[in-house]
């Protein structure tokens, strides 16, 4: 989808590219174990994982003890990966399409507590809910924005 490429919001809207982070479940390499996965993003900008950071991403995302795990090897694995690898770039923005359609309940409230602050795209009357702005897009445009808190 072209609007959720980093490229896209980076040059159509001003964003730099550290600002700016779209959530893609097939944004990891399946043959690194999950630590390695999620670092990858921040090691290859040259930067120093947030090691303290990182571990409060594990443990809300329920993953710490998965570590040297394959993302295939976990429930939800791919998706909490995306997120994890998502987060621990520090992102102004995250772009989330769907962060929560291949999760369990219990997994689906621990991302939504992690992503409190996110434009995300969901098609759950119960995720969109706890937004404070919901916008509805009917037919490419908007049809719908109210605030709800």
């Amino acid at each position: 989808m072209e609007l959720l490429k980093t490229e896209y919001l980076t040059k159509s809207y001003g964003f730099k590219e550290t600002e700016v982070k779209a959530l893609k479940p097939t944004d990891f390499i399946p043959i690194l174990f999950i630590e390695e996965n999620i670092k990858l993003s921040v090691l290859m900008d040259g930067r120093k994982v947030d090691e303290d950071y990182f571990n409060e991403i594990m443990e809300t995302l329920g993953l710490t003890d998965r570590k040297r795990h394959l993302s295939g090897e976990v429930s939800g694995g791919q998706q909490r990966v995306s997120i994890a690898r998502a987060l621990i770039t520090k992102p102004s923005i995250i772009f989330a399409d769907e962060p929560t359609g291949n999760l369990d309940s219990k997994n689906s409230k621990e991302v939504m507590d992690l992503l409190a602050m996110s434009i995300m795209i969901t098609h759950d009357p119960k995720i969109s809910e706890r937004a404070d702005r919901i916008i509805t897009i009917s037919d490419g445009e908007i049809s719908g924005d109210r605030r709800t808190g």
